[in-house]
């Protein structure tokens, strides 16, 4: 049997970063079962779409995870990361400084993110 994910590399490693903005690339790797050089490439395309921002701490980097920018989602559906990090990694997760997610417009609108539609 194949092993599969529901999650991308991209945002395990967001997911990883969001959890320890300090985290080594290495640290990065070693977490999640890829190479350093797919981290460092995951995190360089984090950075140049803006979700990721990079800040030297002497001789390491620390990223700061830009919460409010709306997810790349072709459906329309208008969530931010912020609100896609906390579904998973939880509200305010020690290290995160990710808020609970809120949820604004219609009802219809307020359905749980991963929720998928089936008839009664």
């Amino acid at each position: 049997m194949a092993s599969w994910g529901f999650l991308t590399n991209h945002a395990r490693v967001l997911l990883c970063i969001a959890h320890d903005p300090g985290a080594r690339l290495r640290d990065i790797a070693a977490r999640l079962g890829i190479t350093e050089r797919t981290a460092y490439g995951i995190v360089t395309d984090l950075a140049e779409a803006g979700y990721v921002v990079k800040d030297k701490d002497g001789r390491r980097n620390r990223y700061q995870v830009q919460a409010h920018l709306p997810l790349p989602d072709p459906t329309g559906r208008e969530r931010t990361v912020g609100e896609v990090l906390a579904l998973l990694a939880g509200p305010d997760q020690p290290g995160t400084g990710i808020a609970p997610a809120r949820l604004t417009g219609s009802p219809r609108d307020q359905r749980p993110l991963l929720c998928v539609d089936t008839p009664l």
